[in-house]
């Protein structure tokens, strides 16, 4: 393949036989055990040739498991534009993305041919969910493969915070010898609060009490403590008692701007605030004024509410007003949304989501899909050459099992399950004794139904 303009979507990588001491040390874990039946591979009966685009630089171990199954795979180190994906993603039967790219309704409408999005990375707001679905996309995500990387991350700022490291370390390498105590702290015997504690905000917990730390958190549902940490009944209550803050949020409606001047005043003084959830949970410019007037002795910020594009792209006042503001106040820690960027964590949400893509392009399972009903079946066994297995997407109204059925009636029905989500719903079956000529039949009937969103047989 010739190299693209703009160096906007590379050809595939080739798998490489050299191995570096990690992955001699952690084994090929893309790689399943063998199994004493395996089940019958099937493939897509009107589109074999899948092609896969995959941006924003995902990790190679994921290109190469979907090379193994035989997928043409594009791969980007960069994120694309809507722009750029309307124009490019009509030849793709699925994509993977992480957080810059932004799969918008627009550019769903333009997907003629996808049938998959694959999120490498914890959240899916870069995606609209319910466009998706209504076309038939299940999306899948990792939601718990960086979790340790972001934990340890929030550890490492809250130590660097309270010693002032990173302006002692700036002062250095400017030339400047600046030894002092003031306004450094140890971190044992100190309160951190964790606003969400889910997989991340539990893990954080653990690591802090094993440096002294009292932890507290707050949630919106009641949760078992790990440790010996407490559960508040207020984000107030929380932010009054912590000597630092951390937040481990989605971003939803409720979370935009959850930090704003009101909750930074209830905050202790000489108090840390860390964000490495999501950009528009706090108030920024509230965060500045708080820093400027010393009622915060520090933040350290991994996440903004825009960001550049693609590395070497300048963070400024055009992408935030507030930008250099934010840069040129001390002992505020900013990185460019690192918090999972370990090779361990990358190497994780590859294997995870690859296998959640392929298992659904490959046999039609679900399972996993935040915006779809999950539906898996156990696979058809070897032997069992004329079995088609049916993968339904259709609007969630009555009467439509009833019409399938009919048009299924003349077979064997072996399996078949149904589940909804919404306004859709999913339905695979697998069908014994298919004659190849009946394939592209039944596939056409069922396509007819009033109901239909997407039809896939797999065989």
């Amino acid at each position: 393949m010739a190299a693209p303009a703009n160096g906007e979507v590379a050809a595939s990588v080739s798998p490489t036989t050299s191995a570096s001491l990690h992955n001699r040390f952690r084994g090929n874990s893309l790689s399943l055990n063998p199994s004493i039946r395996a089940p019958k591979v099937l493939h897509p009966i009107d589109n074999d040739d899948l092609k896969l685009l995959l941006l924003e630089n995902i990790s190679q171990e994921a290109v190469r498991a979907f090379q193994a199954q035989g997928f043409h795979v594009d791969h980007s180190a960069k994120a694309m534009s809507e722009d750029e994906l309307v124009e490019k993603i009509g030849q793709y039967h699925a994509i993977g993305i992480r957080s810059k790219t932004k799969i918008t309704e627009r550019v769903i409408k333009a997907s003629s041919k996808l049938l998959v999005i694959g999120c490498f990375c914890i959240g899916t707001n870069q995606v609209d969910l319910s466009t998706a679905a209504k076309a038939g996309i299940p999306v899948f995500n990792s939601p718990f493969s960086n979790s340790r990387s972001v934990a340890e991350l929030v550890i490492s700022e809250i130590i660097a915070l309270s010693r002032q490291l990173f302006e002692r370390a700036y002062e250095m390498r400017t030339g400047t010898w600046n030894k002092q105590s003031k306004g450094c702290w140890e971190i044992r015997g100190k309160t951190l609060g964790i606003v969400g504690y889910g997989h991340i905000g539990s893990q954080l917990s653990v690591l802090s009490e094993s440096f002294g730390m009292r932890v507290l958190f707050h949630d919106v549902i009641p949760l078992m403590p790990l440790g010996q940490a407490r559960q508040v009944d207020s984000l107030e209550t929380l932010l009054k008692e912590s000597d630092f803050v951390t937040l481990h949020v989605p971003e939803l409606p409720e979370t935009t701007n959850m930090i704003s001047a009101k909750e930074l005043k209830h905050m202790k003084k000489g108090a840390y605030l860390i964000n490495n959830a999501r950009g528009k949970v706090i108030d920024i410019p509230a965060l500045v004024e708080a820093l400027q007037s010393k009622h915060l002795a520090g933040a350290a910020i991994d996440v903004y509410p825009a960001e550049p594009g693609s590395n070497g792209a300048p963070f400024d006042d055009q992408l935030n007003s507030w930008s250099s503001t934010l840069r040129s106040l001390p002992n505020v820690i900013l990185t460019p949304h690192i918090g999972g960027s370990t090779e361990e964590a990358q190497r994780m949400i590859g294997e995870e989501v690859s296998n959640a893509v392929t298992r659904y392009l490959t046999s039609g399972s679900t399972l996993g899909a935040v915006n779809f009903p999950e539906v898996d079946l156990r696979g058809i066994a070897p032997e069992q050459t004329t079995n088609v297995r049916i993968c339904h997407v259709h609007i969630n109204q009555p009467g439509v099992l009833r019409q399938v059925n009919e048009i299924l009636s003349p077979y064997n029905v072996e399996k078949q399950y149904s589940d909804s989500k919404g306004d859709v719903a999913y339905l695979m079956a697998d069908i014994a004794d298919v004659s190849p000529r009946d394939v592209t039949s039944l596939q056409e009937k069922i396509k007819k139904t009033s109901a239909n969103i997407l039809t896939r047989l797999l065989a």
